[in-house]
């Protein structure tokens, strides 16, 4: 995740408030594939193992909430059209913010805004 220091702080700030999860799904950008320059090399996941071995590069950063990985049959990914990343707000089982395509439409402040929000609202009620 580009951003993934700000995802982190959105963590700590409201973690009283919201559960995070990050799921690791299919590999966008694999040095077998279409890679960038530069990149991680991970190469496409052939196997839930390979899926494991490639999201232990995410858990190096330390993300303060729960990893988990999509199947191999990719129903996270597709079901949210996540590929390569994108944030999600929901709210008893309901999506209320479909955050753009990251990395360039990744914007957790958004996010942050929507969840100042309903901290206001639940410190009003």
């Amino acid at each position: 995740m580009l951003k993934f220091d700000e995802f982190n702080k959105l963590i700590k700030d409201f973690n009283s408030i919201a559960d995070f999860l990050i799921i690791y799904i299919e590999e966008a950008h694999a040095a077998d594939g279409w890679a960038f320059k530069n990149n991680i090399v991970i190469k496409n996941h052939r196997s839930l193992e390979d899926r494991k071995i490639a999201a232990q590069f995410l858990q190096k950063n330390n993300p303060l909430c729960p990893v988990v990985l999509d199947t191999m049959e990719n129903p996270s990914s597709s079901k949210y059209a996540a590929l390569p990343e994108r944030l999600y707000v929901l709210q008893r089982g309901k999506v209320i913010y479909k955050g753009g395509v990251g990395p360039w439409n990744y914007h957790p402040q958004e996010i942050r805004a929507i969840l100042e929000n309903m901290t206001k609202r639940k410190t009003s009620e």
